[in-house]
């Protein structure tokens, strides 16, 4: 059996095979990332039956390379590069190169052996692809939005008392017809009323008649054309920006529903296709990670206690390994589940009772979930809440903590 290491970069990847006992056999070779490097890097590794190789998770850079040697029948290991970093530290590793990066990455799966990693189907990288761009879109709104704040608090300070939310279509459509408190001067409730800011809906009479005077006595001090620019463009932007965030809502509920596990994973209340998407293309079909223990331990929502010698903590944090990105998008869809998902909530609701802190409790409802989660996928079938009706009993967690349970339930 041989071992490949592969040192992944932006343009330039570097590789290196051991054997079982981790000498190495191939030097170090470095090869580009285009088609004559992945056809001089296929003539390095030779036979695809008796090799597995290993790659470190580096950003987005690995992954045109491991979808390549899979389709070429190569086993192909992705691995956490923490796990490299700690494995290299073993040896007492003084140099650094890319060339001996490839050599420790290459022993790392000789002694290690780990798993090798199925190339995610095109519906669940779409969904990641979807999910990573809206994401990008939802923090572009975000700073259009802060941005809007601060023109708006220098030419119509007042608004914001009316219209609370900047970034919602009631605020933008009356702000690019009237851009600072100024423009308002020869404007009257009828004129504001005669906006129809998202296409449906028409400026209340309520909020015309409260923004009409206010304009008139505002303090903003500003406005010149430099000011007017500034919010009729921010507007426009925001305008945009929700729209395709909107059509990216779109797809990813259409894709959803076509995809098996994401589709049974929003019978789960609390679990939205936002969510099943960001869960499908983080960890892609989790029922094949080996437990729900494993599956909370990817995303980090178990404890590092940390108590060594004389260091005897009474509570223990979070590990701080772990997907931190997933578990700050589950922390919403949790309190969710808490207030629509009666299981979880009496077993949130058990655990305040027995004097844990709020957080702690919502924490250990977001490992719950989790294993829900992964009950659902493993099994198959949608989640269909059962309760005890004995008041004096615990309700029956145990259906979807059993992973050789057959039910989907709870």
């Amino acid at each position: 059996m041989r071992f490949a290491g592969i040192d992944v970069a932006s343009d330039t990847h570097v590789v290196a095979v051991v054997d079982e006992t981790s000498k190495v056999i191939r030097k170090a070779l470095s090869i580009g990332e285009n088609a004559k490097g992945y056809a001089r890097l296929r003539e390095a590794l030779g036979p695809n039956d008796d090799l597995l190789v290993t790659m470190e998770a580096t950003g987005h850079y690995w992954k045109n390379l491991a979808v390549a040697l899979a389709k070429a029948g190569y086993k192909v290991a992705v691995v956490n590069p923490l796990a490299i970093h700690r494995f290299g530290g073993e040896g007492l590793k003084r140099t650094k190169t890319d060339a001996l990066d490839a050599v420790v990455i290459a022993q790392y799966g000789a002694q290690k052996r780990p798993d090798t990693t199925e190339v995610r189907d095109a519906e669940s990288d779409e969904l990641g692809e979807l999910s990573l761009m809206r994401d990008s879109l939802v923090q572009d709104l975000g700073d259009s939005v802060r941005r809007l704040h601060r023109a708006i608090d220098l030419v119509f300070p007042e608004f914001t008392t009316v219209v609370k939310d900047l970034g919602t279509a009631l605020a933008t459509g009356i702000l690019r017809q009237f851009p600072t408190a100024k423009a308002f001067e020869s404007a009257n409730a009828d004129d504001l009323m005669q906006i129809r800011y998202d296409g449906r809906h028409w400026v209340s009479f309520q909020v015309a008649n409260a923004l009409v005077p206010l304009a008139k006595q505002s303090v903003g001090q500003h406005d010149a054309s430099c000011y007017r620019r500034q919010v009729e463009h921010l507007c426009k932007t925001i305008d945009d920006l929700r729209g395709q965030i909107g059509e990216i809502d779109k797809e990813i509920k259409s894709l959803v529903k076509k995809h098996e596990v994401a589709s049974l994973m929003t019978t789960i209340p609390g679990i939205g296709p936002q969510s099943a998407a960001r869960i499908v293309a983080a960890v892609g079909d989790r029922s094949k990670l080996r437990s729900a223990g494993a599956f909370a331990a990817y995303v980090g929502a178990v404890p590092g206690l940390n108590m060594s010698g004389k260091k005897q903590g009474n509570r223990a944090g979070l590990t701080r390994i772990g997907n931190l990105s997933l578990r700050a998008a589950l922390y919403m869809p949790t309190l969710c589940a808490i207030k629509h998902n009666p299981w979880l909530r009496e077993f949130y609701e058990r655990l305040i009772a027995s004097g844990k802190l709020p957080k702690v409790a919502l924490l250990a409802a977001m490992r719950k979930l989790l294993t829900l989660i992964y009950a659902v996928a493993k099994q198959r079938t949608p989640f269909v809440a059962k309760l005890r009706t004995n008041t004096d009993t615990p309700p029956d967690q145990g259906a979807p903590c059993d992973e050789s349970s057959t039910k989907g339930t709870a």
